[in-house]
């Protein structure tokens, strides 16, 4: 009976066997369905962080992936053909002896029909069921907020496919997003960067109001002297 699957200590086993240049055989376990108690051999082990059926297994001309719980170790001696009986030597017949006939009138051999040759058409064997791929998942979805020379910027990307390039969002509208995401430290830093700025602004105000004052004081002087 097959197993019940692969244990971490043996795909690591069959993982050494492949480098070495060896295909270890596998049995296939209930979990593979028709397939159960066939053999084949496991050509590659590919990433199991992208997919959970990793295990490569060639049977017949096909190279179809497996998850570990699909596949056990095949037990010594499986897959292999039963040695066929040689065929015994068939006895060579001795060849009759001529016969001396005088005065006999020859007699013409009867007709030997030939042989029909009837036509065996081979019988294919059934395709066997082809394991159900499952869904693939969507790629993963990632939205950026990011903060530089003092602009606020978003940016949402899914996979290697930019959703949105950064745009530009308002301080308030960056503070309501992180006030959204429950991690400490986040909201303060962000609350100490907007203190900062408007602390920046207020001396860019008080700067540019005191040059306002100054123009409109030269202003005045210079229509009192017209």
């Amino acid at each position: 009976m097959a197993g019940q699957g692969l244990s971490t200590d043996e795909v690591q086993g069959i993982r050494e066997a492949l480098a070495a240049g060896r295909k270890p055989k596998v049995v296939f376990t209930a979990a593979a369905g028709q397939m159960a108690g066939q053999v084949g051999q496991v050509v590659e082990l590919t990433d199991p962080e992208v997919s959970e059926e990793f295990v490569v297994v060639r049977f017949g001309r096909d190279e179809l992936p497996f998850s570990p719980a699909d596949v056990a170790i095949a037990p010594k001696g499986a897959g292999r053909k039963p040695a066929e009986p040689k065929p015994e030597a068939e006895e060579t017949p001795t060849p009759a002896e001529p016969e001396f006939v005088l005065d006999r009138p020859r007699v013409p051999a009867p007709r030997q029909e030939e042989p029909k040759v009837e036509q065996q058409v081979e019988a294919k064997p059934a395709r066997r069921a082809v394991k159900a791929a499952k869904p693939k998942t969507p790629a993963g979805l990632t939205v950026t907020l990011a903060y530089a020379e003092g602009e606020w910027t978003v940016a949402a990307q899914q996979g290697a496919k930019a959703l949105a390039k950064p745009y530009v969002v308002k301080p308030a509208e960056a503070l309501r997003m992180v006030a959204l995401v429950d991690v400490p430290g986040v909201q303060e830093a962000v609350e100490q960067i907007l203190a900062a700025e408007r602390a920046e602004a207020e001396q860019q105000a008080e700067k540019l109001r005191a040059e306002l004052a100054e123009i409109e004081a030269r202003l005045a002087e210079l229509r009192e002297a017209g």
